[in-house]
């Protein structure tokens, strides 16, 4: 027979779980809240002891209550927290196999991807999925067998909150590290994500790409035409991602010939780019009437930026743009009159290419003739603010090619 604080606990317990069994949902909301109150943090032996070792009791209770309740969101943050707290727990590993046992895992699924669910219940889901990954390469495995991986990234995609986004960020990230049999999946999941209608997903996508691409070790083609689109945005923080992730994947050789030749050919848009549909924040009847670029040219813009970054840092590479006539393009780009931030881009990159390579600068004095050649070099940053219509049509019809490939 056990001492009297033994019969005490036992005694507090089962009235605990008479109470639950009993209790209207605003009873358990508050007795869940009690719970989390006075047992966050604690290890999974503490939370035994404090059950009269019957702790598993009160957890099967409340996870039978979420599978039964989750759609209609009542208390489901208080649910999940307390279930967080078992399955968290330092030495608590019964707690999680529980968990799992009851199909968990699909139920945390769930929530994230239910349309009516709050921010906050789709963070505290989230916090379950990171707790379950982090027990180990076995439960990371769980998760995207249950299909997570499709979830996580859709959850990123569609959430309204960056600090749910930023879990489901992190929480792919993890699946990608000591997951060799999922890591592709996660890979071509964020790669997905590219071409998504929310920015800062887009942002957090080109950047977890930077981090699990050495992980993959081989980069996929597929990923360059979703990667350059990002450069049509006006985010410059997508761009900045974007720029860093092409920089990365000029490393691979899956990839680093198809690169240069993307961003050449973005040098020169098609009539049919020029008609299509402008971006959406230019829409927004909240902001005010824009000089509005087409999403085109401000690719045009930053695959010129790119080039020159890319021709800057590696000799070689350089050397690869030239046989792809790229002067050709960057003159074109530098006479485009409707977007100045293309002209001025491609006006920095050429720039570059003439003072490290005397025949491209030679050939691009020819093109442009004496007084256009001396006012771009002296000034190529500030040019397309003095260009005549004139000067523009030497730039766009410029018919240079073979004699810039040395």
């Amino acid at each position: 027979m056990g001492t009297a604080k033994d019969q005490t606990a036992i005694s507090r317990v089962l009235n605990l779980l008479a109470e639950w069994d009993k209790g209207s949902k605003a009873i358990r909301k508050a007795l869940l809240k009690d719970f989390i109150k006075q047992n966050k943090n604690k290890t999974g032996p503490e939370l035994e002891a404090e059950f009269a070792q019957a702790a598993s009791l009160f957890l099967t209770r409340i996870t039978a209550s979420l599978r039964l309740t989750y759609m209609t969101g009542i208390a489901l943050t208080e649910h999940l927290q307390a279930v967080n707290i078992f399955i968290s727990a330092s030495s608590g590993h019964k707690f999680l196999g529980e968990f799992l046992e009851v199909g968990g895992i699909l139920t945390v699924l769930e929530i994230i991807g239910l349309k009516q669910a709050r921010e906050i219940d789709k963070l505290e889901a989230l916090t379950n999925l990171s707790n379950i990954a982090e027990a180990g390469r076995k439960f990371k495995e769980l998760i995207c067998e249950s299909y997570g991986i499709r979830a996580i990234a859709e959850c990123l995609a569609k959430s309204k909150s960056e600090q749910t986004q930023d879990a489901a960020r992190n929480l792919l990230e993890k699946l990608a590290r000591g997951n060799p049999k999922f890591e592709n999946q996660v890979y071509k999941g964020l790669i997905a994500l590219l071409p998504c209608s929310s920015p800062k997903a887009q942002q957090m996508a080109a950047h977890t790409l930077r981090i699990v691409q050495p992980i993959v070790e081989k980069a996929n083609p597929n990923i360059v035409d979703p990667l350059l689109n990002l450069l049509r945005t006006l985010h410059l923080e997508v761009q900045y991602e974007a720029l860093e992730l092409i920089k990365e994947l000029m490393e691979y050789e899956e990839v680093k010939e198809l690169i240069p030749v993307s961003l050449v050919k973005l040098l020169r848009p098609s009539k049919e780019d020029r008609l299509r549909r402008p971006q959406e924040i230019l829409e927004d009847p909240e902001v005010g009437k824009l000089a509005e670029p087409l999403p085109v040219f401000v690719q045009q813009a930053a695959s010129a930026k790119c080039i020159g970054i890319l021709c800057h840092d590696d000799l070689i590479i350089c050397e690869k743009f030239l046989q792809l006539q790229v002067v050709h393009h960057l003159m074109f780009a530098m006479g485009n009159t409707e977007y100045a931030d293309s002209q001025r881009q491609a006006s920095l990159t050429l720039e570059r290419l003439c003072r490290n390579f005397p025949l491209v600068d030679e050939s691009v004095k020819e093109a442009m003739g004496d007084i256009l050649y001396t006012s771009f070099m002296k000034d190529p940053e500030a040019l397309y603010a003095s260009l005549t219509p004139v000067q523009a049509d030497v730039l766009v019809s410029n018919k240079l090619d073979a004699a810039t490939k040395s």
